[in-house]
């Protein structure tokens, strides 16, 4: 397939309805994207070739256009020294040269219009491949998020499944059997001697406390006529 078929069938290629009708949209886009890569380097390595055989012809077309002028100022010079026979010489020459100079002339166009349709051609598929890498990344970026989104809900309809919750249940019960053990380690420990002073402490606090409401309540009593 020639690069301008390709370059045909990637710009009229509606990149969209071909993904809606692909089983792997992301492997599809990226097979796309490198056939427009390929694409897009021969273009521009056609056009370059175009470029240079344009500076060709123009180097050319100088360098005629340069004879041209000089038969021309020998036909004047010829004239000047009344020689018409050398005049009407130079004056073919002239001539010859100038008509070589149009077709040169006529050639540089189409190179022209050659280079200025691949340009637009270069231009319009860098846009498609543009738009494609954006749809990759789009499409990456929705892969992804449909992967972990999957992976969630399957979490969840096992969290919540009933040999889930069993195994919880059983594991809060090994739990509850551990800290009642650990209750029952501690009932039986020897206090610290810094646990010791601290509940004499407290103990002390507790009676003065008391002893402060045994004293009001008979003041109470003995108030009473």
């Amino acid at each position: 397939m020639g690069v301008f078929t390709r370059f045909r069938d990637i710009v009229s290629a509606n990149i969209n309805s071909m993904l809606d009708h692909a089983e792997d949209p992301e492997k599809m886009i990226k097979l796309m994207i490198h056939e427009m890569e390929d694409t897009l380097i021969e273009l521009k390595s056609s056009c370059a070739g175009v470029i240079a055989g344009r500076k060709k012809i123009e180097r050319k077309l100088e360098e005629i256009n340069g004879k041209t002028d000089l038969w021309d100022e020998r036909a004047a010079l010829a004239v000047a020294k009344g020689r018409d026979d050398l005049a009407r010489e130079a004056l073919v020459e002239k001539r010859r040269f100038a008509r070589i100079a149009e077709s040169l002339d006529s050639e540089l166009g189409e190179f022209r219009n050659l280079i200025e349709k691949y340009q637009e051609d270069i231009i319009e598929l860098e846009n498609k491949l543009n738009s494609a890498k954006e749809k990759k990344r789009v499409l990456v970026q929705r892969h992804k998020s449909a992967t972990g989104s999957k992976r969630a809900q399957e979490e969840i309809r096992r969290s919540t499944s009933s040999d889930t919750m069993a195994r919880f249940d059983k594991f809060e019960s090994r739990i509850e059997q551990m800290e009642a053990e650990a209750e029952l380690v501690n009932v039986n420990r020897k206090p610290t001697i810094d646990e010791e002073f601290d509940n004499l402490v407290t103990d002390a606090e507790i009676e003065n406390e008391l002893a402060k409401i045994k004293a009001a309540q008979y003041s109470k009593r003995n108030e009473t006529p």
